[in-house]
């Protein structure tokens, strides 16, 4: 058969791979939480899990959409900003629900009382869509203000990268904090691994800007840090840290 007979197969094929690449870069970055998800619905317990990891994918993501209207880049990674937030925000719902309902006798705090002290610890969902919206819309009247500036798109862009580089450092302070890392879902944890291992090694085969392989890096570096922690804090159980400033439920989120 002719090289050129195959042609009506690669074509569809090599639009199939597309599709599922694109796909793949969607939806890719929302599968280690379903694990995560899972287990605190079924433990209806989230002492575990940091929602600080949601804290810092908001505002990466948020800052991604922005830096998108400064300089374009390909949809699937634009769509997955936007699948990223709707998770977090999922997350964010659940945890906060039962916590709240485990929680006896203790102050309701709200995002209106701004009490630095408590943030991003309030009593109810509504008070962590509130300060998005408001990070949203401060974040987005700048970048409105200083589109035509490159300086300011770029370094809009470096912020959304490292702050998502930063994504596992709330999970590892917090299994720090209680010496052990029960109630963390580890499938989430290898899942982030390996992403941000395959992430990173496209950035630096594709040639990607050089903060971009910095922060890929320092990624895998935190995820290979988490899962040390599980290995040392199973094999070798240590007595948890005792925190007087918040009620032990409160810390944990």
């Amino acid at each position: 058969m002719e090289p050129g007979g195959l042609e009506w197969l690669l074509v569809p094929m090599q639009q199939l791979v597309s599709w599922g690449a694109a796909g793949a870069m969607v939806f890719g970055g929302v599968v280690p939480y379903i694990p995560q998800y899972r287990d605190i619905r079924r433990t209806q317990n989230a002492e575990g899990f940091s929602t600080y990891v949601c804290l810092v994918l908001l505002v990466a993501n948020i800052l991604r959409i922005l830096f998108w209207f400064g300089r374009r880049f390909e949809s699937p990674l634009l769509w997955q900003s936007i699948i990223m937030i709707i998770t977090m925000l999922l997350m964010l719902k659940l945890c906060t629900e039962i916590r709240v309902s485990n929680e006896l006798n203790v102050k309701r705090r709200s995002f209106a009382d701004f009490d630095l002290n408590y943030f991003w610890h309030w009593s109810k969902f509504t008070d962590y869509v509130q300060c998005v919206l408001t990070f949203t819309g401060v974040t987005g009247y700048i970048t409105y203000l200083w589109l035509d500036s490159s300086l300011f798109v770029e370094t809009l862009g470096f912020l959304a990268v490292f702050t998502e580089a930063m994504l596992g450092v709330p999970q590892l302070y917090r299994n720090y904090q209680n010496r052990s890392t029960e109630g963390m879902s580890i499938k989430m944890v290898l899942m982030w691994t390996s992403g941000d291992t395959f992430k990173t090694v496209y950035f630096i085969l594709n040639q990607a800007p050089f903060q971009f392989s910095i922060c890929g890096l320092l990624q895998v570096f935190v995820d290979i840090a988490i899962l040390l922690q599980v290995y040392l804090y199973s094999h070798y159980p240590q007595k948890p840290v005792s925190h007087t400033a918040h009620p032990a439920s409160t810390k944990a989120l």
